[in-house]
């Protein structure tokens, strides 16, 4: 049977003492790692006389605080949200396992300046292409269409992504040609052999994809800020830095809103967790 240790080496620890010993470790680290998490739900629920005040245990049950958060609009600022993360998910998607058939499987002229130019994207900070992006998005080139204020120049850019670009690109490779070829030799088509050979044995890095992009469109803050003029048009990230320097809102308010904020990335976790684990740990084990 084979046994896995951890990066502590305490699975070769034996006796009383080490039980002891590990039992407080790992303790000690679920406290820490879900700690604030714990505080953080509890809060959300709990009714504070001072709105100054955060307490870790509640002293009166209530949901007055998501109740004063729809007076602070941030049901609307949690809508939109889900549609920028909603459609921009599906064409961030959709763009990377195109982009991945054509340099996993094509051979052509300049793949690896192409290769080079996706990598460089991810090295570059938001802080670099800010101004640029705003100004693009302002007058988009040949199209002459000004973006700003819309939903679309906040999904547009976050559609191609260099990291997911990449995972797929390396599944794909590990996928045995010769699966393409029996398909053709029956007589499928290019794109019915991506549909229903490659595409269904990627599952795993779909899953990979599906969360790093959820969690990287779900957290964008300078993008919107960007985009959106006016406050109708934020998103729940940037909606958390204004209620926090709002002076009327109290804590149960903003704890309120950063717990709405949390429950999507968890939720999509859970959905995509078992593709998820498998894609992290394909190619790990051989044989």
């Amino acid at each position: 049977m084979m046994r896995f240790d951890s990066a502590l080496g305490l699975e070769s620890r034996r006796g009383p003492f080490a039980t002891a010993g590990k039992i407080l470790l790992y303790s000690g680290m679920v406290v820490v790692f879900t700690g604030p998490l714990l505080g953080l739900l509890i809060s959300a629920f709990n009714k504070t006389l001072d709105p100054t005040s955060f307490t870790w245990w509640p002293d009166e049950f209530t949901f007055d605080n998501f109740v004063h958060a729809a007076d602070r609009n941030v049901y609307l600022y949690l809508f939109n949200s889900f549609v920028v993360v909603g459609f921009g998910l599906l064409l961030q998607m959709i763009v990377s396992v195109f982009a991945a058939y054509s340099l996993a499987r094509k051979k052509f002229r300049g793949m690896g300046v192409v290769m080079l130019i996706m990598l460089a994207t991810m090295m570059m900070p938001e802080e670099i292409i800010a101004i640029p992006l705003s100004l693009v998005l302002a007058d988009m080139p040949l199209l002459n269409v000004n973006l700003i204020g819309t939903y679309a120049g906040m999904i547009l850019p976050v559609g191609a992504w260099g990291f997911s670009i990449l995972v797929m690109t390396e599944f794909m490779k590990e996928v045995p040609v010769e699966l393409e070829e029996a398909a053709r030799i029956d007589g499928a088509g290019e794109l019915r052999t991506f549909f229903t050979v490659i595409l269904p044995l990627c599952r795993p890095a779909l899953g990979v994809i599906g969360v790093f992009g959820f969690t990287m469109i779900w957290d964008q803050y300078l993008l919107p800020l960007i985009v959106a003029p006016e406050s109708s048009m934020w998103t729940l990230p940037i909606a958390l830095r204004s209620l926090r320097s709002d002076e009327e809102v109290g804590i149960g308010v903003l704890l309120a809103a950063t717990l709405l904020a949390l429950l999507p990335s968890i939720i999509a976790f859970l959905a995509f967790q078992r593709q998820f684990m498998r894609g992290l740990t394909s190619g790990a084990v051989k044989g």
